[in-house]
């Protein structure tokens, strides 16, 4: 799958994290969603749904005690 795949919501949310360094700051679902104005539950989806769209470009991990999201912009 190609960025002409995804969502509006998944476009920007991905945007969002390749200029974001969530690799250094936790990541906050709660601020997410404040940001773009959506429900969390609509953040978890789109985060899901990217991994499964573009996981070479994108990856989430747990680390002390945080989850920490990568993203290179293809």
């Amino acid at each position: 799958m190609a960025l002409s795949d995804l969502t509006k919501l998944e476009s920007k949310l991905y945007l969002w994290l390749c200029k974001s360094d969530f690799e250094n700051v936790p990541w906050s679902t709660a601020k997410a969603a404040k940001a773009f104005n959506v429900k969390q539950d609509e953040i978890y989806e789109a985060l899901s749904a990217l991994t499964q769209k573009i996981p070479n470009d994108i990856q989430i991990y747990y680390e002390n005690g945080s989850i920490r999201i990568s993203a290179d912009e293809q």
